[in-house]
């Protein structure tokens, strides 16, 4: 009996001992002007593209930019523009990391692209539906999803859903602006 609680407890302080290496989520705040989007990031997925957003992320980038593309069913997209419509600049390009095994599913987050697969850098784009068409596929690459909405997919519901037009060389841009007021990490409970 004695032999079976110190097995028992050896068994206890070894999986608690466990516990303080899983790393807490890394989750970001979006504050809109249509209302709240929280992000949990992949890390241990995606981690050059996680890395690479939460930079821009902990310099404010993303305060202030619009979201410059909604595409109904498909699509909302943001990282890039100001109100006025300028481009910001951006810090060099990050690797693709499509191949991590995450598809492009309702409500995950993407990195935005050219046709060149390492050429994301600041625009980041949310699944309004699964889009496994953007997934990578044997011979071609995909678009990096490094992180899911957990709360406010209303709020993605919504900005997907508002009126767009064409203006300049932007396509389905909202008619009224919907800006990104802040983007902040939140520091785990």
């Amino acid at each position: 009996m004695m032999k079976l609680l110190k097995c028992w407890a050896i068994l206890v302080l070894l999986g608690l001992g466990s516990l303080d290496a899983v790393a807490d989520p890394v989750r970001v705040l979006i504050k809109t002007d249509q209302g709240n989007i929280t992000l949990e990031l992949f890390s241990d997925k995606a981690p050059a593209n996680v890395e690479n957003f939460l930079a821009y992320v902990k310099r404010a980038y993303y305060d202030g930019l619009i979201f410059h593309r909604v595409v109904r069913d498909f699509v909302i997209q943001s990282g890039g523009y100001t109100i006025d419509l300028a481009e910001k600049e951006t810090a060099e390009p990050v690797v693709n990391e499509s191949g991590n095994g995450l598809s492009n599913l309702r409500g995950t987050v993407a990195m935005a692209r050219t046709s060149d697969p390492d050429s994301a850098t600041s625009q980041f784009f949310i699944n309004l539906n699964d889009n496994t068409n953007l997934d990578q596929r044997a011979g071609r690459v995909g678009y990096t999803v490094f992180g899911k909405v957990i709360e406010g997919m209303d709020v993605v519901d919504k900005i997907g859903a508002v009126p767009v037009t064409d203006k300049g060389m932007f396509q389905n841009i909202p008619r009224q602006p919907i800006r990104i007021l802040s983007a902040r990490e939140l520091t785990p409970p």
